[in-house]
C-alpha cells in the first residue's frame, strides 16, 4: 500500500487546541477508511442486502464501531436501531399483458416491450380493461403555474407519462425554456414523482414512455430488477393505488399512440405547453401477474452526540449500510454485490467524522449519525425515518448525506449536487476555498442525482441538506485535471457501479475522499455550534415546506 493512502488533512492547532482539540484539527485517517471499506465490503457480510445474514452481521458491526467509538445510542427507545419493516414483492410470469384499441388486442412482451412492477401487497397484481390516459408530464406546480391535469378524472385509469421535465427538449424561444431548471431535472422529472401523482389522483396503473435522454439510463437499467420492488410497509389507507407501475418502451409507446390515432412526437411537443390538456387514447390496458410478497424486517442503525446546549435541534449526518447481496459471478468469479464505494466508503466517512467529534468539545446542537437501510431498494430506510423520526424533522437543522467518493486522488475541486436549491451549498464554497479549492457543478444535472440519494427524504420534507457524491461530475484532480476526473468516473460508473467489481482495490487513492470528508466534517461541525438555520433558496421547490414549521424553529 503506497503512503499516499496515509495522507491526511491536517489543520494546526495551537498548544491549547492540542489539549482540547476541535473538530476541525482532528485528521481524517485514510488507513482507517481503509480498513471499514475492506471490512464491510469482504464475503464475510455477503453483499449487505436487507433482510439477510448479511444485514445481521452489518448491524452487529456497526454497533460494534459506534461504541467503540463512545457515542450514544440514537434509536428507538434507548437502542442503536430504527426499526424499518418493508414489502418485497416479485411478479411471477404474466397470465395476460396486452393494449386494446377498436375491438384489436396487442400482446405485450415482459419486459421487451413494457416493464412494470407492483407495490401493493397481494397475491396477484392485476388491471382489467382501464382506460388509457396521456398526462404529459404529468406535473402539478402551482408555484410554476403548470397544471398538466386541469381536473382530468384519473380514478380507475392507466395515467401515460413523458420523463423528466416539460422543458427538458424545448428549444430557445419556446415560452416553457427555464420554466423547470432547463437540463436540470427538477423533481417533477423524477419518475417516483410521477407515480406518487398518479397515486394521489386514484389511478390504478402508471406507465413512463422511456427515453435514455430523459431518464439518463437505458432500457437495460428499467428492466434489470426483474419484476422486484420493495417499499415500506404501509396501513392499508395508505398503500398506494396503483396495481402496477412502470415503463413502456419508446419503440412500444409510439406504435400505442398511433394505433390509437395520434403521434407521439406531436403531442410531447403539446405537452411543452402551460394549455396541455390530457388525452384520451381510446385504449384500454389489461394486465396480470402472479405476485409473491413478503414482509422482511430491517433496520437503520443511529448514533447521537447530546448537545450541550439546544440538544432539541439536531445536525445529521447519513450514509446507506446496504448494498445488493448475492448475484450471479461475474468474470473474477465474484458473486457479491458489495458496494465497496457505494456505500461502505460512506459509512466510513461517518465513522471518521464521529470519531473528530467524538475527541473535541461537545457540540451545541446534538449531533446523529445516521446508517441507512434499503437505499439501493428506493431511499426505502431514510424515507421510513423520515415519515417516523426519532428526532423532530421541524428541527432538524440539516442532513449531510455521503453516497461514493472519487477514489483517484486530490482534487482542485468539489462537485456540487443540486445548484440553486440551497444555502449549504455557499457554505460547500466558503469551507471548499478554505481547503484552497473551488466548487464545480454536476455534469449531467439532468440525470437528477439531487433526487436519487438519502438525503433526498429528507429535502421533500423541508429540511435543508447537502449531498457529496463522487460520480456527480468529474473532479479536477491533482494529477491528470478534468481528463482523469473524468476517466474515473467513466469507469467507475460503466463498469462496477451496482456491479460486484464495486470492491475494495488497491489501486484506490484515498487522498481526495479524506478532502471531502474533511469539508463535510467542519460543514457539519460549524453548523453545530451555532445558533443560525440553513435554508432552501428562491425557486425551489422546498422551501414553502421549511417555511410552513418555522414557529418551531423560532
Amino acid at each position: 500500500m503506497q503512503l499516499r493512502l496515509a495522507a491526511v488533512i491536517l489543520l494546526l492547532a495551537s498548544p491549547a487546541a492540542a489539549q482540547a482539540p476541535t473538530v476541525s484539527s482532528t485528521e481524517i485517517d485514510a488507513h482507517k477508511l481503509e480498513q471499514t471499506v475492506r471490512t464491510l465490503a469482504s464475503d464475510q457480510f455477503e453483499g449487505r442486502a436487507p433482510g439477510t445474514v448479511g444485514e445481521e452481521r452489518t448491524i452487529g458491526y456497526l454497533i460494534g464501531r459506534l461504541q467503540a467509538l463512545g457515542l450514544e445510542p440514537g434509536g428507538e427507545n434507548g437502542t442503536w436501531t430504527q426499526r424499518v419493516p418493508l414489502l418485497h414483492t416479485q411478479l411471477g410470469e404474466a397470465a395476460t399483458l396486452a393494449f386494446e384499441h377498436d375491438r384489436k388486442t396487442r400482446a405485450l412482451s415482459f419486459p421487451r416491450d413494457i416493464y412494470v412492477s407492483t407495490l401493493q401487497p397481494n397475491d396477484v397484481a392485476r388491471i382489467d380493461g382501464a382506460p388509457l390516459v396521456f398526462v404529459g408530464y404529468g406535473v402539478s406546480a402551482p408555484e410554476r403555474g403548470w397544471d398538466d391535469f386541469k381536473d382530468a378524472d384519473l380514478a380507475g385509469k392507466v395515467a401515460v407519462f413523458l420523463v423528466n421535465d416539460p422543458d427538458f427538449h424545448a428549444a430557445e424561444g419556446e415560452p416553457v425554456a427555464g420554466t423547470f431548471g432547463g437540463r436540470t431535472m427538477t423533481y417533477y422529472g423524477r419518475w417516483t414523482y410521477k407515480f406518487e401523482e398518479a397515486a394521489r389522483r386514484g389511478a390504478v396503473g402508471a406507465l413512463i414512455v422511456h427515453e435514455t435522454a430523459g431518464a439518463g439510463y437505458g432500457w437495460n437499467v428499467v428492466e434489470s430488477p426483474g419484476g422486484e420492488n420493495y417499499d415500506v410497509v404501509r396501513e392499508p389507507e395508505d398503500v398506494t393505488s396503483l396495481a402496477l407501475q412502470g415503463w413502456i418502451s419508446g419503440d412500444t409507446a409510439r406504435l400505442l399512440f398511433a394505433e390509437a390515432g395520434f403521434d407521439l412526437a406531436e403531442l410531447s411537443t403539446a405537452a411543452r405547453r402551460k394549455d396541455f390538456e390530457p388525452v384520451d387514447l381510446a385504449t384500454t390496458f389489461t394486465a396480470a401477474f402472479p405476485v409473491e410478497h413478503e414482509v422482511v424486517q430491517s433496520q437503520n442503525v443511529l448514533a447521537r452526540i447530546t448537545g450541550t446546549k439546544r440538544p432539541d435541534e439536531t445536525v445529521i449526518y447519513g450514509a446507506h449500510w446496504d448494498a445488493y447481496g448475492k448475484g450471479e459471478p461475474d468474470a473474477e468469479g465474484r458473486i457479491y454485490r458489495a458496494g465497496a464505494n457505494d456505500d461502505a466508503l460512506g459509512v466510513a466517512a461517518l465513522f471518521e467524522i464521529a470519531r473528530a467529534f467524538e475527541v473535541a468539545p461537545p457540540p451545541e446542537r446534538s449531533v446523529v449519525f445516521a446508517f441507512w437501510t434499503a437505499e439501493e431498494r428506493g431511499l426505502l430506510g431514510s424515507e421510513y425515518y423520515a415519515a417516523n423520526p426519532v428526532y423532530p424533522i421541524e428541527t432538524t437543522v440539516a442532513n449531510l448525506g455521503v453516497d461514493i467518493l472519487q477514489t483517484a486522488g486530490r482534487a482542485k475541486d468539489v462537485i456540487l449536487v443540486g445548484k440553486g436549491q440551497g444555502t449549504l451549498e455557499d457554505d460547500l464554497a466558503r469551507f471548499a476555498n478554505q481547503q484552497g479549492r473551488t466548487v464545480s457543478e454536476e455534469s449531467l444535472p439532468e440525470r437528477g442525482l439531487f433526487y436519487r440519494a438519502d438525503h433526498f427524504s429528507f429535502a421533500k420534507r423541508g429540511v435543508p441538506v447537502l449531498l457529496m457524491m463522487g460520480i456527480a461530475g468529474a473532479s479536477d484532480l491533482v494529477d491528470g485535471g478534468k481528463a482523469a476526473g473524468q476517466a474515473w468516473v467513466d469507469d467507475y460508473t460503466g463498469r462496477c457501479y451496482h456491479a460486484a467489481c464495486d470492491a475494495w482495490s488497491e489501486d484506490w487513492n484515498l487522498t481526495g475522499a479524506v478532502q471531502d470528508i474533511a469539508l463535510f466534517r467542519d460543514i457539519g461541525a460549524e453548523l453545530a455550534n451555532s445558533e443560525s438555520w440553513p435554508g432552501w433558496k428562491d425557486g425551489s421547490e422546498f422551501k414553502a415546506t421549511r417555511q410552513a414549521s418555522e414557529a418551531a424553529r423560532n
